[in-house]
């Protein structure tokens, strides 16, 4: 067996430990297929090599079914860790606040948009302006506008196109940070940074677990997460694009109370 070791030096404690935990939770649930884990230790991972393939409708339908599956099999809470993990949360290098609320939207604004939103205005990825809008948003958010009955959905946490490895078995997840979140937040990753046959995923999915009315509507709400993220380290472009979804998410609301 082919295996990929991955190292850091300088890693906080328990980073690639929350790795193994969040690719076993995921892979616990059934559904797409995460990389195998062979051996971890403080400051290294060893995953099994996966072999790629070139994507196609009918993987990318697999994968939109699966994916549901998922999603369907739940967590305690919105931001819970993955299941028998205490430790630390992480997406990219970056931590992520573990929570263990019962509404999504206090959650989400308190612990996936505004801790990233101020180290983005600190290294000037955001303007004084553009972080106030962000926060506004953030605020009809926490107040439970968006709030709705679906429960706390087991979520890859980081589904860019990146962590999507197409291989002859179908999908393989890689580099979660999985935890308690909203489904519609993988989905709009996936929309975010692009992801080949992405109609194709997201009509499977629907079909295995159809959406709420308006959730197409409701994209650039759950991309204030990713947008956050990357404004934070990853240029002023992302600065700019976070704003504008936080724009979007303010008329969104309007709209709903009208």
């Amino acid at each position: 067996m082919e295996s990929v070791v991955k190292r850091r030096g300088d890693a906080p404690e328990g980073f690639f430990e929350a790795e193994a935990a969040g690719l076993a939770w995921l892979r616990a649930a059934g559904g797409v297929g995460t990389v195998a884990v062979v051996a971890v230790s403080p400051g290294r991972i060893e995953l099994e090599r996966v072999d790629r393939a070139s994507p196609d409708a009918g993987a990318a339908r697999a994968f939109g079914a699966s994916l549901a599956r998922t999603h369907a099999a739940g967590a305690r809470a919105f931001g819970a860790r993955p299941d028998g993990w205490d430790g630390p949360l992480f997406i990219g290098r970056r931590p992520l606040p573990a929570a263990h609320d019962r509404t999504w939207g206090a959650f989400y604004a308190r612990d996936r948009v505004l801790p990233y939103v101020a180290i983005a205005e600190d290294i000037g990825n955001t303007t004084t302006a553009e972080a106030a809008l962000v926060r506004q948003a953030a605020d009809v958010i926490a107040a439970g506008v968006f709030d709705d009955d679906e429960k706390p959905a087991r979520i890859h946490g980081d589904l860019w196109n990146g962590n999507v490895l197409w291989s002859s078995d179908g999908v393989v997840l890689i580099d979660p940070a999985a935890h308690g979140g909203h489904r519609e937040t993988d989905l709009a990753m996936l929309a975010l940074f692009g992801c080949p046959f992405l109609d194709d995923v997201l009509a499977a999915y629907d079909r295995a677990s159809p959406l709420r009315a308006g959730w197409r509507e409701r994209v650039p709400l759950h991309q204030l997460h990713p947008l956050a993220v990357h404004a934070a380290g990853h240029g002023r472009g992302y600065g700019v694009a976070l704003a504008e979804a936080a724009e979007r998410v303010l008329e969104l609301a309007a709209g709903s109370r009208e």
